[in-house]
């Protein structure tokens, strides 16, 4: 692997806003083993035609963007979108702006999609809750909090309420970002990125190609009260203690992601990707039909 990049996503509409909010972590192979970097200062725009310069230069590269991917399958399949990256062209072409529109003049608001002023529509809630979400959502924010679930993951999921793509506003929200990517994350793929699991991974391959995947800070971090610096900076402290990875990061590096919450969710989910980078040549595409639509969010030893 040459180069591990870990992007925490901002779906702001100001010019000012993603430049403050949109950071990167990134790890870049050297004689030495590695160096981590962070990097900020971008618009959407630009930091995916960055992404696609450093592709050119290192192709045995690996992004991740914190962000869905898609939606549930059903839905996609009411669009006719056979593949996801027919939704992408169709959310691309003006509908992702038209469902975000929190009032419609020009056509009637699609009113499964909620947050301020409006309420989560009855179909999403109780038993419904289930149908708002891709089965990946499920996986890794309700299913580990079962009886026999994944502790380890029930323990990172901590207070943390589950999140819909269809949810555009109020605390935590997912689904503005992740509209707003989804014409990037187009751009990415024309633009000669594999994305797993719709793709298999070409990173090992003898002419590789860069590797893009869905990822979610808050598996990466564990239970972090990441909003407060003093939690940031004692976070850091106890890895660097007794994780080499940790230890090998500078002081620069370290002074950013005690300083932003965004640049502190980039740098630790960077170097979680390279603890696992192994395993990033061999995902394969799904032959899950659901998940070939909806996607899945990728964590150590998820293989498709």
């Amino acid at each position: 692997m040459q180069r591990v990049v870990a992007v925490d996503w901002s779906g702001r509409v100001d010019v000012a806003g993603q430049r403050r909010h949109i950071w990167a972590g990134v790890w870049t192979a050297s004689d030495g083993g590695g160096r981590f970097s962070l990097e900020a200062g971008r618009t959407r725009e630009e930091l995916v035609g960055w992404l696609v310069e450093m592709a050119r230069e290192t192709p045995r590269m690996v992004v991740s963007l914190d962000c869905c991917f898609s939606f549930p399958a059903w839905f996609l399949a009411e669009h006719g979108c056979k593949t996801v990256f027919d939704f992408w062209r169709k959310v691309a072409a003006g509908q992702g702006e038209r469902w975000l529109a929190r009032e419609c003049e020009e056509v009637a608001r699609d009113e499964r999609f909620w947050g301020k002023p409006h309420k989560r529509p009855e179909q999403f809630c109780g038993a419904g809750l289930h149908r708002s979400m891709r089965f990946t959502d499920m996986d890794n924010k309700i299913t580990p909090k079962l009886e026999g679930g994944d502790v380890e993951r029930a323990a990172k999921m901590k207070g943390i309420t589950p999140k819909s793509p269809f949810q555009i506003g109020g605390s935590g929200s997912v689904g503005t970002g992740s509209l707003r990517a989804m014409p990037f994350l187009l751009a990415l793929w024309e633009g000669g990125f594999r994305v797993w699991p719709y793709e298999d991974s070409g990173v090992g391959g003898k002419r590789p190609k860069p590797l893009l995947v869905e990822m979610y800070t808050r598996l990466m971090t564990g239970a972090v009260a990441k909003s407060n610096e003093g939690a940031r900076r004692g976070y850091l402290a106890a890895k660097r203690k007794g994780d080499d990875l940790y230890g090998g990061i500078s002081r620069g590096v370290l002074a950013k992601a005690y300083a932003s919450e965004d640049a502190f969710d980039a740098l630790v989910s960077v170097v979680e990707m390279v603890r696992y980078k192994g395993e990033f040549a061999g995902l394969k595409a799904t032959t899950d039909e659901g998940l070939r639509l909806e996607g899945i969010t990728w964590r150590p030893g998820v293989m498709g």
